[in-house]
């Protein structure tokens, strides 16, 4: 009785390990921005195509630059990030094999609605950063290395102006957070329309510039080559891509609103990305 006993408990064990492992198999690791994670839009995709392939994606979200050496360093299976020049390099160096388009948006500035740097209605950003500078409002930067801190920089750069006044302030934070503190700050900031959208409700600051082209926000999704990391959930990954974006994948990215409001645009294919 007793080795029948044993014999019992270790098909039990044996059994327990095998569905662990088929379990740890159907683990995509996803490194993502934390603008596709603080404005909502994950948690609506993704338990819609986590039953569809009995999946388990685990998201983890931080700037576009730490999500890309976190692929480099096949940490994760794929990406899905926000910063084109940087996203090339990703591509070129040979970490990151099929890149698709796969939604945008677009980038605003915000801040206190006494707009001290009379801001507000600007359609040109360049004219918009130069009078912050100016008047040396608060002005709260992420300073984390994100695809919004690359397009920030890139602004200031444009538009000739020196991002080095007193109250230029960078935190190291994700975009929700730096709501948060430009609002404590009575501060300016730049921030991704969907994140925005998300967290305008509990806010005071009000949005003051938009429109113009050069605040487009492309997104990519992007798988980590395989042929240079071992232990890569490669068709976990391939899969999540197709879906994201699928026909089904870009009307719920499409549909996503909040308060009637549209936050991301699909833009894999021609029908979504012309909404």
């Amino acid at each position: 009785m007793s080795k029948w006993v044993s014999s019992l408990l270790a098909a039990t064990v044996l059994s327990a390990t095998s569905l662990y492992a088929v379990a740890e198999d159907n683990i995509i690791r996803l490194a993502t921005t934390t603008s596709t994670y603080n404005s909502g839009l994950l948690d609506n995709l993704l338990p819609v195509f986590e039953k569809q392939h009995d999946a388990k994606v685990h998201v983890i979200a931080v700037g576009t630059g730490k999500a890309l050496r976190m692929g480099r360093a096949g940490d994760v299976d794929l990406v899905v990030t926000h910063a084109p020049k940087a996203e090339k390099a990703f591509v070129d160096g040979g970490f990151g094999v099929k890149p698709k388009s796969v939604m945008y948006n677009d980038f605003v500035i915000v801040g206190p609605k006494s707009d001290p740097a009379k801001v507000n209605g600007l359609g040109d950003v360049s004219t918009a950063l130069g009078q912050i500078a100016d008047v040396n409002a608060q002005f709260i930067s992420r300073g984390d290395d994100s695809g919004t801190h690359k397009k920030e920089l890139s602004l200031w750069q444009a538009a000739g102006v020196s991002k080095g006044f007193a109250n230029y302030k960078e935190v190291g934070q994700g975009m929700g957070k730096v709501l948060q503190i430009a609002d404590e700050l009575n501060g300016y900031t730049m921030t991704d329309r969907g994140t925005w959208l998300a967290y305008e409700d509990r806010l005071q600051l009000t949005l003051l510039v938009e429109g113009d082209k050069r605040l487009f926000n492309p997104y990519q999704v992007i798988l980590v080559n395989p042929e240079l990391h071992n232990g890569l959930n490669v068709e976990g990954a391939k899969a999540l891509s197709a879906w994201l974006v699928s026909a089904q994948g870009q009307q719920m990215i499409n549909d996503f609103r909040i308060k009637g409001k549209v936050l991301f645009h699909g833009s894999a294919q021609p029908v979504a990305a012309a909404e």
